[in-house]
Order: C-alpha cells, then structure tokens, then sequence
C-alpha cells in the first residue's frame, strides 16, 4: 500500500493534497540547509573500538538523561553499536575536521599487512587519541568539546536507518577554548572571522 493511501481523508484531499512522493535528493537538499554539529559515535566489538561520523544526534529528555542517534542500517557500525549496548559520543571542535572525514569513510579492518578482511565494521579508532570512558569503557575522543558514554534503552525503526535512544550514564565538558565543527549542505561551515577592532579616537584634548 502506497504511504499516500494511509494518509487521512483530508490530507489525501484539498488543498493539501499529496499529489506524489518526493524524491530522496530533492529531501536530502532541503534538510542540508539545517546546519548540525557534528559528532563521533563510538562503541566495543569485542576487543576492538570503532568509530563512526553522524550529525543526526539529538539531546531527548532531561529525566531522565536520554540521547538519540540516527544510524543506517546498512553502516558497517549499525551491528557493532546494537550488539555492545553502550556507546559514545565525542562533539567535535572545529579542529577536528579530520577526525570526521576520516570516520565518516565506509570501510572495513585492515590487518596488519593493509589488506582488507574480516567483517565489515565501523573504522578503527586505533591511531587517534581517545580516553576509554570510566563507565562503559568505550572509547572518548581527546579534544572534544564534550563526550558522553551511552546505554542503549530503545531502538526503533525508522525507515532506512535505526534510532537508538540511549540513557547517559557519564559526561564531561572537554574544552571551551574553540568552536563547533559545524555541517551544512554538504561541507564543514568556516568559524565565523572576528570583527576588526574599531578604530578609537585620537586622544583627547588635542
């Protein structure tokens, strides 16, 4: 059955009629002008720490602490996160540009020779500084500007990806030295430049 068809009566017609489905790029276009932080999800398969890039990332309730992430079903970290049941959230500085590029990368383990192997996973955390959290002992991103380790509560369908809804079981605030690394359609936005200082008047008296 079409998703139109579900639609009630006054939607389906009127002014407001659904006349068709829209198209994905069409979607993926207009929400790309809603500019997101930007953040690193992290959680264990077995001894190893893997990592993946996502900006759909929500705060939900205050009571208690809940959070949400949005991760694809067919993301080589969707198994992984929903096997371990803890994971982390790294929010990224605006320094941290490589950080996202690099686990944002659909790509499985290499082992020790560079070849590829195994099943596919989320990318290795190995090589970028992190601190395992005291909780979950999930992996922590040095240099974030706040982290939070996770215990998954909930998920739920939602289309083509899983919404995990996770109770927050540690945080800290990391630096408030630097700005957000921030998205917006399709690229990473600059930090805004200072103002140049306003001239003053000439001292006075003169």
């Amino acid at each position: 059955m079409s998703w139109v068809g579900s639609l009630p009566q006054e939607i389906r017609g009127g002014p407001y009629a659904v006349r068709a489905p829209l198209e994905a790029g069409e979607f993926r276009r207009a929400v790309g002008r809603f500019a997101t932080g930007v953040t690193v999800l992290t959680t264990r398969d077995g001894d190893r720490h893997l990592g993946m890039t996502a900006n759909s990332f929500v705060s939900v309730s205050l009571d208690p602490l809940l959070v949400l992430a949005s991760i694809r079903r067919d993301a080589h970290f969707h198994a992984p996160l929903l096997a371990a049941g803890v994971w982390g959230v790294s929010v990224l500085a605006a320094d941290m540009a490589d950080a996202s590029r690099h686990f944002s990368r659909r790509s499985r383990d290499r082992d020790q020779n560079g070849e590829r192997g195994g099943e596919p996973s989320g990318a290795r955390i190995d090589g970028w500084a992190h601190t395992l959290g005291p909780r979950t002992g999930v992996a922590l991103l040095d240099g974030a500007l706040s982290v939070f380790e996770c215990r998954t509560v909930a998920t739920h369908p939602g289309g083509d990806h899983t919404l995990v809804i996770g109770e927050v079981v540690y945080l800290d605030h990391g630096r408030d030295d630097v700005d957000p690394l921030l998205f917006y359609q399709g690229g990473y936005l600059a930090p805004p430049t200072p103002a140049p200082p306003t001239p003053r008047d000439g001292p006075s008296g003169r």
